[in-house]
């Protein structure tokens, strides 16, 4: 039995990708005066009135807090600053890791509000053969990335090898391919379009 079984935490998943893609300026806790706009608690927020106290239990609680901070983190990381362009990659690990079935990756989608054309810009189809694997070869990656246990970076212009059999799976539409990493040897996830020759 998958970890994300069940409907509250499809809920919180729901949750959880939804603030991670909103920007700081767009959530309560910004509203509220509680963070600026770059996530970080604003130290001069007073706790001394109930309109306050409320606000911050309400927008400023542990689970806030947790994506707020992996949201920074992302921002330092090669790529991350831009959430929308991973996120087809994000699904593609919630799907794999946590069994979650293509109707409630709809649904995760659909609440996010993000359009599935923001996050490929483009369907790159060069490289793609008639059974929907990618031509066996040797690629180049186009922007920086992560392989996907986040171990290492994977710089743009970086070496991916791809055998046969790559098409891991297809996330609202969008085939994700699996490659080897040259530098280090790990597995790396990506789409089409994040590829050159």
């Amino acid at each position: 039995m998958g970890i994300l079984k069940s409907a509250a935490d499809l809920v919180y998943t729901i949750r959880f990708l939804k603030l991670l893609v909103t920007k700081f300026e767009d959530t309560g806790a910004y509203k509220a005066g509680i963070i600026d706009a770059d996530g970080n608690k604003i130290k001069s927020f007073s706790m001394d009135t109930m309109e306050n106290r409320d606000a911050y239990r309400s927008h400023y609680t542990a689970f806030h807090r947790l994506v707020f901070n992996l949201k920074k983190l992302m921002a330092k990381a090669p790529g991350g600053s831009s959430v929308v362009a991973r996120y087809g990659a994000a699904l593609a690990l919630i799907k794999e890791h946590g069994e979650l079935s293509d109707e409630n990756l709809q649904k995760i989608h659909e609440e996010t509000g993000i359009d599935i054309m923001d996050v490929l810009l483009e369907n790159s189809r060069w490289y793609v053969l008639e059974d929907g694997n990618l031509g066996q070869g040797m690629y180049r990656m186009r922007n920086d990335s992560m392989t996907d246990q986040c171990h290492e970076v994977v710089r743009k212009d970086d070496k991916v090898r791809v055998v046969e059999n790559n098409l891991c799976y297809d996330v609202l539409g969008i085939p994700v391919y699996e490659g080897v990493h040259m530098r280090t040897g790990h597995r790396v996830l990506f789409t089409a379009n994040e590829i050159a020759k």
